[in-house]
């Protein structure tokens, strides 16, 4: 039987912080086929507005198109309930869940030929996505963002989820409809957060194995060989970074205060960013929390592809090194799994000499 070609139209609101937004999209005929439009914008003012399909599709693709904008806005932590995301604050989302990651800390350039060395610690790719908890549990799956708060996912993720034996609880990073999973911090009842990191991995892999696109593990390197062989690899080829994990070390929620069991290598400098200006054409003006508070860092541009965050936004910008102000910015996108106060000039790379 063919499915009935109905419009749709779903209306998702945000609000954290100082941030107060709308979104709305819908997807309706247009002369032989179908189109998906949305508006945009802060709560009460006039929308901005655009389409996702520049010509008319099929329903089946506009019916893709629309589900993953949607999915998309969720992940973000837009809810359908016109009070926006019902938890404003990190405490309260992470009561919701009972579960928070673990954060990591930056290593020193000068202490990775030690890591790389050490058959202490595994090193692993780090891929450019957004943090994601999976938690299953009879028929129910959730996922759960980098605050605790549960949020969509891609369908292709929840039913490979569903597909997988019994209950667990896995940590890892989404981009799109995958997840690349490198911890498992529950199964069947049974909560391994604290058994030492190789343990929980080697369950992870077991439980993994074979499992398809949609949820699989990352793969981690251990010999000094292997590892040395593999961060010259993914340098060459433009991955985001490696992280280095304490093979022994139980798996501890939120960020120390220094270093820590879990080290993170980036090979490109990003960082999380306030948004405390609007410029013309398409231009945020962007600041860093620092010692003597909010110090501006400079504008980036925000493409035609992308929203134009609000003020209070927090953002996520690729850039060369700051001098002080960042030198070739390149927006990648909102960030409401950040705070503004983790936007911190720490987070810096300066021009060396």
């Amino acid at each position: 039987m063919t499915a009935i070609a109905e419009p749709r139209a779903a209306s998702l609101y945000y609000r954290n912080g100082s941030s107060d937004k709308e979104y709305h999209v819908r997807l309706e005929a247009r002369d032989a086929g179908f189109v998906v439009n949305y508006a945009y914008g802060r709560r009460g003012s006039a929308l901005s507005t655009g389409t996702k399909t520049n010509a008319p599709v099929d329903y089946s693709a506009a019916s893709r198109i629309f589900d993953k904008l949607v999915n998309d806005k969720q992940a973000k932590g837009y809810t359908a309930g016109q009070d926006g995301t019902p938890y404003q604050h990190t405490n309260a989302a992470g009561q919701v869940s009972g579960l928070l990651p673990q954060l990591l800390n930056v290593a020193d350039e000068a202490d990775v030929a030690r890591l790389v060395n050490d058959p202490a610690w595994c090193m692993q790719q780090k891929f450019d996505g957004r943090r994601m908890m999976l938690r299953k549990s009879g028929d129910s799956v959730e996922t759960i963002n980098k605050l605790g708060l549960v949020v969509g996912a891609a369908k292709p993720i929840v039913a490979a989820a569903h597909s997988l034996p019994g209950d667990f609880i896995l940590d890892g990073e989404v981009i799109g409809d995958r997840l690349f999973v490198f911890d498992l911090l529950g199964r069947d009842g049974d909560d391994l957060r604290d058994m030492a990191y190789r343990e929980r991995y080697a369950g992870l892999v077991d439980l993994l194995a074979g499992s398809g696109p949609h949820i699989s593990f990352v793969d981690s390197w251990a010999g000094a060989a292997d590892k040395a062989r593999r961060l010259a690899a993914l340098k060459a080829g433009g991955a985001e970074g490696v992280v280095f994990k304490l093979w022994d070390a139980p798996f501890t929620p939120g960020r120390p205060n220094r270093g820590g069991p879990q080290l993170k290598l980036k090979f490109v400098a990003t960082l999380s960013a306030l948004v405390t200006t609007i410029n013309t054409q398409r231009s945020v003006g962007l600041s860093l929390l620092g010692e003597n508070g909010w110090q501006p860092v400079g504008n980036v541009t925000i493409p035609a592809n992308h929203d134009v965050p609000s003020v209070g936004a927090v953002v996520e910008v690729r850039y060369l090194y700051a001098a002080p102000a960042l030198v070739q910015p390149v927006y990648l996108g909102e960030r409401s799994d950040v705070e503004p106060p983790e936007c911190v000039t720490a987070q810096i790379k300066f021009k060396t000499a």
